[in-house]
């Protein structure tokens, strides 16, 4: 087996691992068990757990990142912009429930590499929508006196959440299509009846 496949073999298996027996009870192991390796291999890739655990967020993540900020370049409209953020991490976090149970949890430990990548290539991702939310304000698609950075985190709060609970829960049945849809209807338009307001139009989620 190739050096590359071990490598995200055992990223795939830690991913799965943590979410299942938590970080700290997870033991190196473990994870060589699920990922069919010898014990002292995992040690050929990584150093420790925190280790397999930054690599977790910055592989698994990385991809989502660089995917969403390639659809995003070719859009200029700051509400469909939304749906292709929104839909990107769905999808994302449909694909591998494991990891939206990483994220939920284990992106929040205080170790100070962990920290590190939150304060850093974890919050350029989430502030990707404050800065959709300013290009809208700027073309006064969206409404002054909106905060882009805490509509950022509300935004990506809920995403997180319907994450957390897409594989165990009774709103498992609905697409990506339907939750994103929802989700920008209830941000964008709130819950108030609409007066008059036509329906909102939404480009099909890429699925």
């Amino acid at each position: 087996m190739k050096a590359e496949n071990k490598h995200a073999k055992i990223i795939v298996a830690a991913t799965k691992v943590f979410a299942k027996k938590g970080f700290f009870t997870a033991r190196i192991s473990d994870i060589a068990k699920e990922a069919k390796v010898a014990d002292g291999t995992i040690y050929l890739y990584f150093n420790n757990k925190y280790d397999i655990l930054l690599s977790v967020f910055q592989e698994e993540i990385g991809r989502i990142i660089e995917k969403t900020t390639r659809l995003l370049e070719q859009e200029e409209d700051p509400e469909q912009m939304l749906v292709i953020y929104a839909s990107q991490h769905l999808l994302a976090m449909k694909k591998n429930r494991h990891l939206a149970e990483v994220i939920q949890i284990e992106l929040r430990q205080p170790n100070k590499l962990i920290k590190e990548y939150r304060d850093t290539a974890f919050s350029k991702y989430t502030g990707i929508i404050a800065e959709i939310i300013k290009k809208g304000q700027a073309s006064k698609v969206f409404r002054p006196d909106i905060k882009p950075a805490l509509a950022a985190r509300l935004f990506f709060g809920a995403l997180d959440e319907v994450s957390r609970v897409w594989n165990s829960s009774l709103e498992t049945h609905y697409s990506v299509h339907e939750v994103t849809d929802q989700l920008l209807t209830v941000f964008l338009r709130g819950v108030f009846h609409p007066v008059d307001e036509p329906q909102l139009l939404r480009k099909k989620s890429t699925e």
